[in-house]
């Protein structure tokens, strides 16, 4: 949903321990221009059959969205970014019958169950949120008994179906993503470098799923101790692996889905031995944790490949962020957009007090503009989402593959 820029900052406060009281569009003081239903830039549904049982539109000609957050605890400082972001996108979006109802989880599967709770007994009709995989699996089946959609901001993909959708970035999108382009550039030997926790075999088994499925080969998959400071046993052994006939490389590239130092060093490792070895480097494949402008600086990870969402979008709900709260913090911003779209669309759903949070209406097909790019709800309770590719380059990363302007059926 892409609203209009805003205009003036809606007045707030720090969330600590105390939750903030509801918010509505037309009661918070010094509130932002409402954008026209036009601008929302959400695709109507389409006609079609149900997955999950319908909800009638809300007589009350009120409509409340939960908002579950940790603002209080050590994740306080995020809950307290997602939810400017939802007051963002409720002043931009909404109308005046539509209340956001923001409940603290404190950070806690306990906290986000209680949180649950109360969003029935103050008669919600969606939920948006929880953040971490824990509180999703305590609070899911909660809603799923009063048959009240979830919009949770969660990756793990475990957590979600049955109404229960996971908006976060999910491994299986972002492999498919980048192994696509590499397909796409003749690049079907595949070699597979991840953590040994749960995000890096998230990040294999996807690969694995996709390689399957764009007809690639899987040459070499290895995993490594994230918690390691000496990566070098393991790179060797993966880049012991002699080329095809004709090649001068085992890989046509490398999906290594990690950031920081451990990138860093696994990369540089990886380059080295292989040129021992007298054989090219491979195409170095990354995932969203690359969309980091600190790792221009690497000569291992020149011209990696990786998958973002477009960054005008994005950038265009910095700026309105900034001048309504303050710069986004540093790692947030993917959060925060997640919880902007979240809100914009329940509230453009919501707008005239209509209310339709129906499956037949949240998995529309053609899916919903938002300030990270398309995406779309599936039955199964999974997002998709309409990806860039970026190569990293000595004066940042730079956009090689635009992402697609609407999903295929």
């Amino acid at each position: 949903m892409k609203p209009a820029a805003a205009a003036s900052a809606p007045q707030t406060t720090q969330t600590t321990q105390t939750p903030p009281p509801p918010v509505t569009a037309d009661t918070q003081p010094g509130r932002l221009p409402q954008a026209s239903v036009t601008e929302t830039s959400v695709t109507p549904p389409l006609q079609g059959g149900a997955t999950q049982p319908q909800r009638a539109a809300n007589p009350k000609g009120e409509v409340r969205a939960a908002l579950l957050l940790p603002l209080s605890g050590p994740q306080g400082a995020i809950g307290q970014v997602m939810f400017n972001a939802a007051q963002l996108a409720l002043f931009e979006i909404a109308d005046a019958k539509f209340s956001l109802l923001p409940l603290d989880t404190k950070g806690s599967a306990e906290g986000a169950a209680a949180a649950t709770q109360q969003a029935l007994a103050q008669g919600a009709d969606i939920i948006l949120g929880p953040v971490f995989s824990f509180e999703v699996k305590a609070a899911a089946p909660l809603a799923r008994d009063a048959a009240i959609p979830m919009l949770a901001f969660t990756t793990d993909r475990s957590a979600a179906g049955a109404g229960v959708y996971a908006l976060g970035f999910l491994p299986g999108p972002q492999v498919a993503r980048v192994l696509a382009h590499a397909k796409e550039q003749r690049r079907t030997r595949i070699g597979v470098l991840a953590r040994s926790d749960d995000y890096g075999r998230a990040m294999a088994e996807a690969a694995k799923d996709s390689i399957t499925a764009l007809g690639l080969e899987l040459v070499a998959l290895e995993y490594y101790d994230p918690a390691a400071t000496d990566f070098t046993t393991v790179v060797k052994r993966f880049s012991a692996r002699r080329p095809p006939p004709g090649s001068k490389t085992p890989f046509d590239a490398v999906l290594v889905p990690d950031d920081g130092t451990r990138l860093r060093n696994i990369a540089s490792l990886l380059t080295y031995f292989l040129s021992e070895g007298g054989m090219e480097p491979p195409k170095l494949l990354g995932s969203l944790l690359w969309d980091d402008a600190r790792l221009i600086t690497e000569p291992a990870l020149a011209g990696g490949w990786y998958p973002a969402p477009p960054a005008a979008g994005h950038g265009e709900f910095e700026q309105r962020y900034a001048k309504a709260f303050g710069p986004v913090p540093p790692r947030t911003g993917g959060l925060a957009g997640i919880a902007y779209d979240a809100a914009a669309l329940a509230a453009a759903l919501a707008r005239n007090g209509q209310g339709d949070y129906a499956s037949l209406t949240l998995q529309n097909p053609n899916g919903f503009a938002g300030v990270d790019g398309i995406f779309r709800l599936l039955a199964s309770g999974m997002s998709e989402r309409g990806l860039t590719i970026k190569e990293i380059a000595p004066t940042g990363a730079r956009e090689v593959a635009p992402a697609p302007a609407a999903f295929g059926r």
